[in-house]
């Protein structure tokens, strides 16, 4: 009987520190409050040292990549992209941002191009389809966008 009940709380141990530990195991992916995160550090960067913070931003060095987030920013005045931190999403680079579109035609571009436009230090949403680093296939993608000086930049996850 003494051994069957140590067995069982021996088990019952066993079980709830495996649950605990199931539960803090990281998301594959990045939610809406890491994406914020991300874009308030990387708008602290940009204030910094812009030239800098662009560059690691297109390097993704600086711990500005979390999985599947990652910084964007363009120029304010003219929409040209400066910086993507996604390997998969360099070929933007130089572009006009009103001039992106989605998977499914959304005209997406003018929203982003907009939502960094004054007053400066408030985050808009931009909804759009867009792939995730890890798969080709778009999905629902919502970026949050600021400006600040002469660059917007935004960070987005998915939903």
């Amino acid at each position: 009987m003494l051994r069957s009940l140590m067995t069982t709380s021996a088990s019952s141990a066993v079980l709830a520190l495996s649950l605990t530990a199931f539960a803090q195991q990281p998301s594959k992916y990045g939610s809406a409050e890491e994406a914020k995160n991300i874009l308030t550090k990387a708008i602290a960067a940009v204030k910094a040292d812009k030239t800098k913070a662009l560059d690691m931003f297109n390097k993704g060095e600086g711990g500005f990549v979390d999985r599947d987030l990652y910084p964007f920013c363009f120029n304010s005045s003219d929409g040209k992209i400066l910086a993507v931190s996604d390997p998969y999403s360099k070929q933007f680079i130089g572009k006009d941002v009103r001039s992106l579109t989605d998977a499914n035609g959304k005209v997406y571009g003018p929203e982003l191009y907009a939502a960094a436009q004054k007053p400066y230090g408030r985050i808009r949403e931009v909804r759009y389809m867009f792939p995730r680093p890890d798969n080709p296939t778009p999905l629902q993608k919502v970026s949050f966008v600021t400006g600040t000086g002469d660059v917007g930049c935004g960070v987005g996850y998915y939903k």
